[in-house]
């Protein structure tokens, strides 16, 4: 006897709980991660190497040292607020992806696949190859101390970091929350002994670079907001717990008391730091600095000097594991809404980890240090980054009028998501003034997904071998949900449009194949 069972839906597998698959319940990435650890991913994915590194991009910009304390003060704050809106839309639409999620909800499948697109081919990549060269300088600093370091040393590094994280998170969810928490501490820790020697330093009486603190300020809008623009990079992924929704335990609470933790925690935390900068180093020594952090240690700390390098890089270690892991979530929330190949949205049923998104993150990664040109791509996709968060801004506002009687567990003031739009207008706007080669590059990169679309998503009547090429062999999926496995002695077969099982009935958590064709399941 044969009966058929509709996979079920997105918004049914976004429910996230894991149910035994000895009951034939669906499998689906398991609630791991509590309260402690939201506030590890999300402090842990803001500081990376931007403090440690940078802070002279927002001084370059502000001129001086009081209006550069203030743009640190006030993109914290912009980032709250941001964050802030992000917890209405989290708990209100309870699916992974974050800003891919929110513009699918608000605006339909086009423009959430650009936004998935351009995260896809060019933004988490080659983020995460520039964390990993990051992390590869630092670490073989001391080695070569004056000299620079072979550049083929610093990319196999690089790689290695990629692929043992990728590793670390295709075994475990636990695991990677574990390492995730251990180098957060960390680098809280590297930037606690900054702040308590610049104390000392202040107490001891050298507040000489406070004096005159507003002397050469700028008062230039486009000045002002390529300030902003540093800051807010020191400040980036304070939206990356949204990612990860469906594996939050209690998101309703936990999502938003994480951010009201970590986001205000990482603010103080900067402003200190950059107090403390400027009590040992004057504004024209921190901007001769390439590395801020290891100049401020190699005037503070003698001998021990070395233990800064060794910090920056436990510090882009730690962000590159939460990268890792929450941008695997978004490959994977794409390719179950259609998006994307299916193979990507399978599960492996040992470790219930999104194994082919991961290692496929992990793959584009490594393409990217084969890349002499990204950083160049990156700051590309910074203006299409920021115009796509603004764009989910403004889909909450847009689901305000729409959609009054949506269920909204937390409900912010319009006056924050208005204020928010407000500042993602200006910084959107002041770029294609001031940069609009690289804005022009952005909106290319944006245009190239729309063909894409049209042959992956639109076109339905795909030819079978067209269809076959998207697959991913059956010998490569493992453990995972789909591809040709065993499953306690049973057999599984594949293929686009359906999933045969012999034996006990085995639901997929709302997978579909590229031509969002809903996977069924037939059970005989």
């Amino acid at each position: 006897m044969s009966k058929e069972v509709q996979a079920p839906n997105s918004a049914q597998a976004s429910e996230g709980a894991k149910e035994g698959s000895e009951s034939g319940g669906s499998i689906k990435l398991k609630k791991e991660l509590g309260l402690h650890n939201g506030v590890a991913i999300i402090v842990g994915v803001i500081v990376g190497s931007g403090i440690f590194v940078s802070p002279k991009g927002v001084l370059t910009e502000a001129g001086s040292v009081g209006v550069s304390l203030m743009i640190w003060v006030a993109c914290g704050l912009v980032s709250l607020i941001g964050a802030v809106c992000y917890a209405e839309l989290g708990t209100c639409i309870l699916k992974s992806g974050a800003d891919y999620a929110y513009i699918m909800e608000a605006f339909g499948h086009l423009p959430a696949f650009l936004y998935l697109w351009v995260a896809l081919v060019i933004i988490i990549p080659t983020g995460n190859a520039i964390t990993a060269l990051t992390f590869a300088y630092y670490i073989l600093q001391p080695f070569f101390p004056t000299c620079p370091s072979p550049d083929i040393a610093v990319r196999l590094l690089a790689a290695l970091c990629i692929t043992i994280l990728t590793y670390i998170n295709c075994s475990n969810v636990k695991w990677a929350a574990r390492v995730q928490d251990i180098f957060t501490l960390t680098k809280v820790l590297a930037l606690i002994i900054i702040i308590i020697t610049g104390i000392v330093y202040i107490a001891m009486g050298n507040s000489e670079n406070f004096q005159g603190s507003f002397d050469n300020s700028t008062t230039e809008p486009g000045r002002i907001a390529l300030a902003f623009y540093s800051g807010l990079f020191s400040y980036a992924g304070w939206n990356y717990l949204n990612f990860v929704t469906e594996e939050l335990k209690d998101p309703y609470r936990n999502l938003p008391r994480a951010i009201w933790i970590s986001i205000p925690l990482v603010t103080t935390i900067y402003v200190l730091a950059n107090i403390a900068y400027f009590a040992v180093m004057s504004p024209g020594e921190l901007l001769a600095s390439d590395a801020v952090a290891v100049t401020f240690a190699d005037r503070t700390l003698g001998p021990m000097s070395w233990i800064m390098p060794v910090f920056v890089a436990c510090s882009t270690f730690g962000g590159l594991n939460g990268a890792i892991f929450t941008s695997s979530r978004l490959f994977f929330v794409g390719a179950r809404q259609g998006h994307l190949p299916g193979f990507l949205a399978t599960i492996n049923i040992k470790h219930y980890t999104p194994l082919p998104s991961l290692l496929f993150g992990g793959i584009m990664s490594l393409v990217m240090l084969c890349s002499s040109d990204v950083y160049a791509l990156i700051n590309y996709a910074s203006f299409v980054e920021s115009s796509f968060i603004g764009l989910s801004i403004a889909g909450m506002i847009y689901l305000r009028w729409t959609r009054p009687k949506m269920k909204r567990p937390i409900t912010v003031n319009i006056v924050f998501p208005i204020f928010f739009m407000i500042i993602c207008l200006f910084l959107i706007i002041t770029p294609l003034t001031s940069s609009p080669k690289e804005c022009f590059m952005g909106i290319i990169m944006v245009l190239t997904g729309i063909p894409v679309y049209v042959l992956g998503v639109m076109w339905k009547n795909k030819p079978p071998s067209f269809t076959r090429s998207l697959e991913l062999p059956s010998e490569l999926h493992g453990d995972s949900v789909m591809g040709s496995h065993q499953i306690q002695n049973q057999r599984v077969c594949v293929n686009a449009a359906n999933v045969k099982v012999r034996g006990r009935a085995f639901v997929l958590s709302g997978v579909k194949t590229y031509n969002s064709a809903i996977a069924s399941l037939v059970v005989c």
